[in-house]
Parts: structure tokens; C-alpha cells; sequence
């Protein structure tokens, strides 16, 4: 890696060049990101991990630009076309499409129209006419080609011939190429059309039957909505500039008068942008709007997948976990306080009078028999109707907690190896409800084992890259698991798997130890673990926790590398370290700066001292059960302008949608989320998991839709306009009404807010 790439990565990113050069250094020295950023912060100058992860990434996409140009530079030193000139030309490039650029010229190509002319020796006419002298005649000068030896079967034919030889100089010059880049990238529309005869079939694509919007303005689930329409084959797909304004930048920088040679030239640039450049330059804008969408829709699901996983634990408590069903039945399943299965039953709660009393009692049986303290039901077919008569069962606990827990990827985990290796002898429906039962104990240890893509919080995340996904979304895993922290000794092994350090293969040999060892006593003993050495112990001690360790510390966040400062702590205000740990009155005797080494600074001192105030404190919030409003059954039930408390499921680039105790999400749209400011991004105001208080804005019972609002109640005035789009069989939306002049006004103000604050707004700064 050069000095270069540091200089400019440091540059993007605010930090400094010697920040950069020791987080690569810790990266390849096989530091993983939330080591460097937890342990190694006087080394890095306390980068988090936002950061660790923006060099790490800054400099990989560095690196293939850097293997880009050496491969270019050795197809042309094998070609004998290098020159001194092009060498620095290109080794100054600083992206990837002015690399191509100055490539262009000279990349081996198919046998195009420019280099038939130049075999059939028209290339000196082209270049006398490309000079555009006002004295000369086109067809003398052709004429006087074809006697010179130049193949034409005629003056016309020979000028045709050299127009494709500076058609094809204009297409690769750099200037233009550049000049109309700009263009695509910021003044592009992208406009959808529906095929002929698909309108029947693509109608779940009717807003985009015809339609167009700014390629800097376009919304990620736009754009990625449209291109799988694309791909389905219902709708057709242009991203262009107008031509005029891409034409007249082609003529400022070529034409230089109206003469007769510069008359030619005109109608080669027209050809040149037809049949060259706006495809050329179309394909890049496409792609560049596909990875600006991509990586807006996986910013998105990135961000819901952490707060899913960090949602509040229950924590140690023993369990009822119910996979809900009508037909089949209820699956039931008592879970022990570490998620140990102790007995399993099969109850029909949406039977007959006579099944239904079965089912209450067994139910009683399993509580009262296994001291369970809460119930998790999944909220799928049956989920809703399964809670409310669970919560009704007079024999259980007045203050039990009936919790619905979201069951996105149960049947995923259910059929999965992983899940047959745990319980090879159950039924898929019984580890369903284990794994339900689970997610409330500890959302975290539960849903890493699932693929996060199924884990039901995404948007549009099987258009996007699936590379880019995978590890975006692991990296996000990855964070979350060792901001926590893992139970050495009770952790799964997928769990065990995200551990700083470790993966799958360390994973399975820490459980196969423990299995046969028995449990770890304390960190030193990680050392024992067939293939677990020096380097993987650094980077994975301080995220395993022993709860019943030998040396207290084992239980914290403190490295044990660190543990000899703790140790000198206590030893100079003459207590066993065990007092440190939550007695302020003691640790307010110890001045930081007194520990302060040349290998240890003030940030990691303040971290110990924060780690002996609450050891291996979990970062997640308290847990406390969600309500919802009683009686509210189906969507028939639900009233314009009703108040409901609700648990946002998802959030998305255009809202956030939330379950308010229906079997049917509401959607809250963006203009709907803050009645004070302007929002553009869901994110700012919402997160998967967060409680909130929406209003009823309107009901739409055909197609199933329940519209919110969080800026308040619905006032008279707007109960009254949405009433048509609140009874059954009512059309909603802009499909039901025709927009007035307010609407299309208002529409042109939020448009305006959007380029306001649209952050691809200048989509040429991506180059």
C-alpha cells in the first residue's frame, strides 16, 4: 500500500495519516475490527469501529484500483505500447473510471467500423478533416484519398469511412468522456415504461407504467423496484440526459467552425454519442445507480438488523415458547433458564370447546410444573389469536408475560443442519418453538444462527449485491455479538463463531473441549484448545466471559493482557481486586494518569476503570414487554384517527412499517413521521424494536393496507377527506383520487426538500 492511498484515505476520512497506517498495520496483521477498536485504541488514536471499518474498506477498494493499473500496465508493456508518457498518465489516475479512460484507447477490441477504415487507409483523410480547415472540400480531399490508394468504392463511401475513425476519437477522449460522465451521473433521467401487453401482469408495478425521475434524486427501492420489473420483463428502462445537452458539450469541445470539413465532423459527433457514447456512459450510469441503491438498501437493513439484534433481552428465565398454528395446532415447548428443552406438547387452543379446555389446562400443567416465568408465542398464522387466549388462562401467573415475538426465519433455523444436530429427533414445527422461546430469553444468541437476509428486516436485499450484503450485514453481526460478549461456557456454536478471532473451525473446537474437559475455569485455559494460539487468544480473551471464573476479571471486558495493571491497582490501595469490582469509594482513589505506560494509555486505563464499575455489562436495554390495544382483532376494527401504541418491524427507505397488535403491519410513511421537520431518512426518527405511538390515518380493507401517522391525532378535517379510503372497497391513495393543485404543489416542495438534502445530490463526487 502506497503513501498515496494513506494521504488520501486520511484525507476522506478526517483522521490522520499515521491513524491510517497503524489500523492497516493492527488489519494485516490479522486484528479483526472490534479488537483493534476496543484494544488497541492508543495504537489507532480511539478509532471506533465506523471508522476502522471506512479505512479497512477505503483501502481495499484502493487496492483494486492499484491491481487494476498493474494489469493494465502489463498488457500494455506486453504489447510494446508503453511509453513513459502513459505510465505517469495512468499511475496518476485517482479512480477507476479515469483509469479506463486513458485505457481506452489502447485496449485490445473487436474489430470495429474505425479500424476497417484505417485498414482500408483512410485514416489521413480523417485526420485532415478532423483539423476542420475552412479551406478545404470534403469530397476533393476524398477523391484525393481514393488516388492515393485508400479503399472506397466511392468519395462518399470514403468520407462515411473516416467519420467511424473520428467517431471512434471522439468516443475515447478523455475530455468527453469525462464532460459527459458528469452529465449522466447528475442530470440522467430514469424513465420506465411498461412493455406492450404485460399491464395486466405487471401490476404490482403500475406506478412505474410511466414514469421518470432524477437519477440524483431517485429513491434506493425505486430504482431497485424498477430494475427487477426490468428483469422480469414488464417494464423498459432508460437512464440518459437529454441529447441536446449532451451534444451541445460534444460540439463545444470538436467543432471549431461551420465549414464544410467542420460540417463532417458535426455529423460524426452526432454519431459518435449515438452509437458510442450514450450507451457506453448509460451502462455506467446504470451501474453507478444500481450501486448507490444497493448500498443505500443494505445501509438500511444493516441498521435494522443491529437494533433487532440488540433488542432487550428477557434474560435467565425459564420459558414457554408456543409455535402457533390452527390446523395443526399449537406446538409447545418449556425451556429451562439457559434454553434447555424439558418437555414438548402438541395443544388445539382454535378447536373445539373440548380442545380448547385441553389446551388451557396442559398449558397451566407446563407452567406451574416447570416454574415458567413468560411465554413466547411466534406471531405467524394464528399468533395473534394464540396470545390473547394464552393471556386469558386463569390459572397462570397474574404478571406472567406473554410476549409475540417476530418468527421471521424460525422455519429457516428449523430445517437447517445446525438446528438438526441440536435436536435430530424433534419435528420441525418443536424447534420452531424452541428457537421462538429463544429470541425472547436472548435475541442475540439466537438469531446469529439464522441467515440474516431471512431474518425479515431487509429491503429489497435479493436485488442488491449479494457479496456487498453478506459482508456488510456480517460485519454488523460481528459488531454486535462482541460488543455484548459470549458466555464461554454456555455459547452455541455459531455464536461462538462471530467471536473476534475464532470462526467456525475455532468455534467447534472450544465446544468439543468443554464437552469433553468440562467447563473452562478461567481465560488461560482457551490456550488449551487444539489450534487456538498466541494470536487468536489476543484477539478473542476479551469478548469471552467466564461468569464462574477463577480470577474475577474473567467475567469483565478487561483484556488479560491488562490484567497486571488491575492487579497493581489493588495492590497500591492494598485490596484484593475482587473489592474494585463495584466499590466506587475504592476505585476513586486511583489516578489513571499513575498507570499510564509507554504500551498502555489513558484510553484503555478509563476502559478498565469502566470494566470494574459493572463487569461484562450488557449494553442492551432493559427489557419490557410490548401492549397493544384489546379488542383490535382485524383490520375491520381499526378506525381513522384511533390511537395505538405500537413496535416499529421494520423500517425502509420510504418508512417504517409497525405492528400495532394486527396481523397486518402499518406502514408510516416518511411525510408522515414528524409533524415539526422535514425527514428524509426513516433512520433518523425510527428503529426495528422501538415502541411508538401512532394514529389510524386511513384503512384500506381489499388490499389489506392500515396507512399511519405519527404527528398526532387525525384531525376532523382530514377524518373527513380520508373517509372514502376508510370503508370497505374503497380505492386509496392517488389511485383513488385525482391529485388537486395543493397535492401536486405539496408533491413539488417535498421534491425540492429531497434534492435539498440528498446526500448523491453531486453523484460525480462517487468518481
Amino acid at each position: 500500500m502506497s503513501v498515496n492511498h494513506f494521504l488520501k484515505v486520511a484525507e476522506e476520512l478526517g483522521i490522520s495519516v499515521k491513524q491510517v497506517e497503524a489500523t492497516v498495520n493492527l488489519l494485516n496483521d490479522g486484528g479483526t475490527v472490534p479488537f483493534i477498536a476496543r484494544y488497541r485504541k492508543e495504537m489507532t488514536g480511539a478509532l471506533d469501529e465506523v471508522q476502522v471499518l471506512a479505512v479497512r474498506d477505503r483501502l481495499k477498494a484502493l487496492e483494486e484500483l492499484n491491481e487494476r493499473l498493474e494489469a493494465i500496465l502489463k498488457s500494455l508493456t506486453e504489447r510494446e505500447i508503453l511509453t513513459p508518457e502513459l505510465e505517469e498518465k495512468l499511475r496518476g489516475a485517482e479512480t477507476m473510471a479515469k483509469l479506463e479512460d486513458i485505457y481506452l484507447p489502447y485496449r485490445p477490441k473487436k474489430r470495429t467500423k474505425a479500424m476497417i477504415a484505417k485498414e482500408n487507409g483512410l485514416e489521413p483523410l480523417a485526420l485532415t478533416i478532423f483539423k476542420q480547415d475552412p479551406t478545404d472540400d470534403p469530397l476533393s480531399l476524398a477523391a484525393q484519398a481514393i488516388a492515393d490508394g485508400a479503399k472506397a468504392d466511392s468519395e462518399q463511401s470514403a468520407l462515411a469511412g473516416a467519420r467511424d475513425i473520428i467517431a471512434e476519437m471522439i468516443s475515447e477522449n478523455e475530455r468527453a468522456r469525462e464532460k459527459l460522465r458528469d452529465l449522466f451521473m447528475v442530470k440522467s433521467a430514469v424513465k420506465a415504461v411498461v412493455k406492450a401487453g404485460k399491464e395486466e401482469q405487471a401490476q404490482k408495478y403500475a406506478d412505474y407504467f410511466d414514469f421518470s425521475e432524477k437519477i440524483s434524486a431517485i429513491p434506493s427501492h425505486r430504482y431497485l423496484a424498477i430494475r427487477r420489473a426490468e428483469a422480469e420483463g414488464l417494464l423498459s428502462l432508460s437512464v440518459r440526459p437529454e441529447t441536446d445537452e449532451a451534444m451541445d458539450i460534444l460540439r463545444k469541445i470538436f467543432l471549431k467552425n461551420d465549414s464544410p470539413a467542420g460540417q463532417e465532423v458535426e455529423k460524426a459527433v452526432q454519431d459518435a454519442y449515438k452509437r458510442l457514447l450514450s450507451l457506453s456512459l448509460e451502462t455506467e450510469a446504470r451501474l453507478m445507480a444500481k450501486k448507490r441503491a444497493d448500498l443505500e438498501a443494505i445501509g438500511v437493513f444493516a441498521k435494522n438488523l443491529k437494533e433487532l439484534l440488540m433488542a432487550p433481552p428477557l434474560g435467565g428465565q425459564a420459558i414457554l415458547a408456543v409455535d402457533p398454528g390452527f390446523r395443526t395446532g399449537c406446538k409447545l415447548a418449556a425451556l429451562s433458564n439457559d434454553g434447555t428443552l424439558l418437555e414438548y406438547a402438541t395443544v388445539q387452543p382454535h378447536a373445539s370447546a373440548g380442545e380448547k379446555a385441553l389446551a388451557q389446562k396442559k398449558i397451566a400443567e407446563l407452567v406451574k410444573k416447570h416454574d415458567l416465568k413468560a411465554a413466547a408465542v411466534g406471531n405467524g398464522t394464528a399468533g395473534r389469536e394464540t396470545h390473547a387466549f394464552i393471556r386469558k388462562i386463569p390459572e397462570l401467573p397474574e404478571k406472567m408475560p406473554v410476549v409475540l415475538i417476530n418468527e421471521s426465519g424460525a422455519s429457516i433455523y428449523s430445517a437447517s443442519e445446525l438446528a438438526r444436530e441440536e435436536f435430530p429427533d424433534l419435528d420441525l414445527t418443536i424447534r420452531g418453538a424452541v428457537s421462538i422461546g429463544r429470541r425472547l430469553m436472548d435475541p442475540l444468541a439466537e438469531l446469529v444462527k439464522i441467515d440474516p437476509k431471512s431474518i425479515g428486516v431487509g429491503q429489497y436485499q435479493h436485488d442488491v449485491d449479494q457479496n456487498l450484503l453478506k459482508n456488510s450485514l456480517d460485519d454488523v453481526v460481528e459488531s454486535c455479538v462482541n460488543s455484548v460478549g459470549v458466555e464461554a461456557n454456555t455459547a452455541s456454536e455459531k455464536l461462538l463463531s462471530y467471536v473476534s478471532g475464532l470462526g467456525p473451525s475455532l468455534a467447534k473446537n472450544i465446544v468439543k473441549f468443554r464437552r469433553e474437559k468440562g467447563p473452562f475455569k478461567n481465560r488461560q485455559e482457551f490456550m488449551l484448545v487444539p489450534r487456538l494460539g498466541p494470536k487468536a487468544f489476543e484477539q478473542c480473551a476479551g469478548f469471552l466471559r467466564l461468569a464462574a471464573g477463577d480470577n474475577p476479571l474473567d467475567r469483565s471486558a478487561v483484556h488479560p493482557e491488562s490484567y497486571h495493571v488491575v492487579e497493581r491497582m489493588a495492590q497500591n490501595i492494598d485490596v484484593p481486586v475482587d473489592a474494585l469490582i463495584g466499590r466506587a469509594d475504592l476505585r476513586s482513589k486511583i489516578n489513571p494518569h499513575d498507570y499510564v505506560t509507554e504500551n498502555i494509555g489513558l484510553p484503555t486505563i478509563n476502559d478498565i476503570l469502566g470494566e470494574l464499575e459493572k463487569p461484562g455489562r450488557d449494553p442492551r436495554a432493559d427489557f419490557k414487554p410490548p401492549s397493544f390495544v384489546e379488542g383490535l382483532d382485524s383490520l375491520a376494527d381499526a378506525t381513522v384517527g384511533m390511537q395505538l401504541p405500537g413496535i416499529v418491524t421494520n423500517v425502509t427507505a420510504f418508512g417504517a412499517f409497525v405492528d400495532v397488535g394486527l396481523h397486518t403491519d402499518g406502514l408510516v410513511h416518511l411525510s408522515e413521521m414528524s409533524a415539526t421537520r422535514f425527514v428524509k431518512n426513516a433512520l433518523d426518527v425510527t428503529a426495528v424494536g422501538q415502541a411508538v405511538t401512532v394514529w389510524v390515518k386511513s384503512v384500506d380493507i381489499p388490499r389489506n393496507r392500515l396507512s399511519l401517522t405519527m404527528k398526532g391525532p387525525v384531525t376532523k378535517e382530514e377524518k373527513e377527506a380520508l373517509k372514502a379510503e376508510s370503508v370497505a372497497g374503497a380505492p386509496s391513495g392517488a389511485q383513488g383520487r385525482k391529485k388537486t393543485p395543493e397535492d401536486r404543489a405539496a408533491g413539488s416542495r417535498r421534491k425540492q426538500e429531497e434534492n435539498r438534502y440528498n446526500p448523491f445530490a453531486k453523484l460525480k463526487d462517487l468518481y
